[in-house]
């Protein structure tokens, strides 16, 4: 080649680079379509450059191209803000971390991530999200929480400060936000220190998460729970971890974004969650209803409160399986919601929980009704109490092969703890193989391993129970103003002083059936107006 030709290729291949250096950043193609690059789009990937414009411009002409994948690449990027659009794959590389500023100016809606009526959202990758959430510790001054007065009388008995975590107010906003989106997947990225709800879907339809890893800090992380389905239908969250402060996993069904929608048609599995709050709750905010849910093959740890059902705004939690899961609680400090207890059923209206809730803005008592829970071992640190409400009793639960063993941590400053498992105001209740096991040392206030309540409609199938160490005087199973009960397969444990003590005027037509009460001293007694006429003797 002569001189002449290669200088005449060398300076046309130079106006090429020319032309196209000036040129906007382009997309590059792989076998799942195009490929948008952030640092394309001028992010630096060092975390002290905002980064939050070259996001945004990638997300958008993403989405002016018709949709395609928007890649982080490793590096650290800082960012207020990003809108997310239709049919854009946010792709997090390993290496990847995506911070979030500490400037509210920078938020134009409360939320990291936010997309309003998406189709095709999908945020993936193998890198982080990190919301830095910091806290502060202080007297709780006149920050009032009426979900744990109780607790706080408790302190309050004892002498002790009201130390509490507070969030720094230089943060803000939730991590994932998402209203009335439509086939959104969520799968392998991890979001770490939340400053709110780390995912909060809201009437979204087809839901995948997936293989996600959630994290905020068990001992201070106040509001910042895991994930918050919110009037959303067919969701399915499996394969994650979620280790929150507050709690884990909550379904909602509210009208903060537009009329309250059921929550329906969800499926968790294979998932770990632990919480110092609640680990799975269906949530006091209920108005449209949660239904068709079902949890299955789930490991709780550390949880100040296992399984949660309440619903305070009229709404009904109906239809729901829990299956295969092993649950330990614990108690964590005073200002968590929850006792240490495995199991909580609630029923009330907000004026009953709130002091200065105006009980003409009440809605008529909600319900619980046709929950089954199944295969379950766990242990805790406090009664598991289910409540029904005078207007509205639970109706159609059902425990079956369930192993609760109860613990008391002498070094905890209060323990509210009675009885092992409690319920009141039920109907068509059944209990079928559960054992109630006290685990030593105990605790002074302990009595009974069950207790029931004006409950109609009552079987216990293959119930073993003692009562607690120490209480002597305590039965082993506790029955007041009790209809229409089937008691039979039903085992008195060793030690056992009286396995049934049945009271009050109104429980009658018990029907015993082979029931083995050698281990007792005496199989059943009589108090508060019960006589040995509400009995009949099966074979």
């Amino acid at each position: 080649m002569s001189k002449k030709t290669f200088f005449t290729i060398a300076l046309g291949g130079f106006f090429v680079l020319a032309l196209f250096g000036c040129r906007a950043p382009a997309s590059r193609t792989s076998g799942s379509g195009a490929v948008f690059n952030i640092k394309d789009f001028g992010a630096t990937g060092m975390k002290d450059d905002l980064a939050q414009e070259a996001i945004q411009a990638a997300v958008d002409a993403c989405a002016a191209a018709g949709g395609g994948m928007v890649l982080v690449p490793p590096g650290q990027y800082t960012t207020g803000t990003i809108h997310l659009r239709s049919h854009v794959r946010l792709h997090v590389e390993a290496g990847a971390t995506v911070y979030s500023l500490h400037d509210k100016s920078r938020f134009d809606k409360d939320a990291l991530l936010y997309g309003e009526d998406l189709v095709g959202v999908t945020i993936e990758g193998r890198g982080v999200f990190d919301g830095e959430a910091g806290y502060d510790r202080r007297l709780k001054g006149d920050h009032e929480d009426d979900f744990i007065r109780p607790n706080q009388v408790e302190m309050e008995a004892l002498g002790l400060p009201l130390l509490r975590s507070f969030p720094k107010p230089d943060q803000t906003g939730k991590m994932v936000l998402l209203v009335r989106c439509t086939d959104v997947r969520i799968s392998g990225v991890s979001f770490l220190n939340s400053p709110s709800w780390t995912i909060h879907p809201v009437a979204c339809e087809r839901l995948v998460i997936d293989g996600v890893f959630i994290y905020s800090s068990l001992k201070d992380a106040v509001w910042a729970d895991g994930i918050d389905p919110d009037g959303c239908n067919d969701v399915r969250i499996s394969n994650c971890t979620i280790e929150t402060g507050d709690d884990a996993l909550v379904f909602y069904s509210m009208d903060w974004f537009g009329p309250a929608r059921p929550c329906e048609n969800i499926t968790v599995t294979n998932c770990r969650l632990s919480s110092a709050s609640s680990a799975v709750k269906f949530c006091d905010g209920n108005i449209g209803g949660i239904r068709n849910v079902t949890i299955d093959n789930c490991v709780i740890t550390g949880s100040n409160r296992g399984i949660a059902f309440m619903t305070f705004d009229g709404g009904a939690v109906e239809n729901v399986v829990l299956s295969n899961l092993t649950i330990e609680t614990v108690r964590h400090e005073w200002f968590w919601w929850g006792d240490g207890e495995p199991f909580h059923f609630n029923i009330k209206k907000r004026s009953e929980v709130h002091a200065n809730w105006p009980k003409e803005k009440d809605r008529p008592a909600g319900a619980i009704r046709n929950v089954k829970i199944q295969n379950v071992i766990a242990r805790g640190y406090g009664s598991s109490v289910c409540n029904g409400h005078p207007d509205s009793w639970l109706d159609g639960i059902s425990f079956e092969n369930v192993k609760l063993t109860v613990a008391h941590d002498p070094r905890a400053p209060y323990d509210k703890a009675v009885h092992g498992l409690v319920f009141k105001q039920a109907r068509n209740l059944r209990l079928r193989d559960v054992e109630v096991v006290w685990e030593e040392p105990g605790s002074a206030k302990w009595e009974s391993g069950l207790a029931f309540e004006e409950v109609k409609g009552l079987t216990l199938d293959g119930v073993a129970a003692v009562q607690a160490p120490g209480a002597d005087s305590a039965p082993a199973i506790v029955l007041y103003q009790i209809e229409d009960a089937l008691i039979r397969d039903c085992r008195a444990a060793e030690g056992t002083e009286t396995f049934l003590l049945f009271s009050g005027e109104g429980t009658k037509n018990i029907l015993l059936e082979r029931n083995d009460f050698r281990k007792a001293r005496l199989p059943y007694s009589f108090a508060g107006g019960a006589s040995a006429q509400a009995l009949k003797m099966g074979y």
